[in-house]
C-alpha cells in the first residue's frame, strides 16, 4: 500500500537526496518548475526528465530524455505527469533502480503503485513534497548525510 502515515512519509523524505523529476518544465510559471526550484533550495539534487526539452538545462541541471540515461543513483522519481502516463514512468523507475515513486497532487494509479511496491519501491500518491516537507517539519538536507 502507498505510504499514508506521516512518520513513513517523513522517513522517506529524510532518506531521499536525489530526485528525478519526470515532467519537469523549463517554464517558470509551471508547478513542476517551481517545485523543482524549491526542492533544490531544500538541498535535494533534482534531475529533470522531459523528452520535449532534452539537452536543455532547468535550474542548472541537464534535462534527461529518460530515467535510464541518468548515471547516478535515483532515490525518488517525482511524477509530474498525467495519471495515464504514470504506469510507463513506474516501469522505467523500476528498471533504473529507483528507491521510491512520488505521484504529485492529482496523480493516482493504483496498478502502477502495486507494480512499484512489488519491485521493492516505496510509493506516495496524490501529494506534493513542497507541501509535505514543511508540514512534517523536515529540515533541509545535505548531500552527504
Amino acid at each position: 500500500m502507498p505510504l499514508t502515515r506521516d512518520d513513513d512519509i517523513a522517513a522517506l523524505l529524510r532518506q531521499t537526496r536525489t530526485i528525478a523529476m519526470v515532467g519537469a518544465s523549463d517554464k517558470p510559471h509551471r508547478d513542476s518548475n517551481r517545485v523543482m526550484a524549491w526542492l533544490i533550495e531544500q538541498g535535494y539534487r533534482v534531475l529533470p526528465v522531459n523528452p520535449r526539452i532534452t539537452g536543455q538545462h532547468v535550474h542548472g541541471e541537464y534535462v534527461w530524455r529518460e530515467l535510464d540515461q541518468i548515471d547516478v543513483p535515483i532515490d525518488m522519481v517525482d511524477c509530474f505527469v498525467n495519471s495515464s502516463l504514470v504506469g510507463a514512468v513506474v516501469d522505467q523507475a523500476i528498471l533504473a533502480g529507483a528507491k521510491s515513486i512520488w505521484m504529485q497532487l492529482g496523480v493516482v494509479d493504483e496498478a502502477a503503485a502495486a507494480r512499484a511496491e512489488a519491485a521493492g519501491l516505496k510509493v506516495v500518491m496524490n501529494r506534493c513534497p513542497k507541501i509535505e516537507i514543511p508540514r512534517l517539519g523536515i529540515a533541509p538536507v545535505t548531500q552527504d548525510g
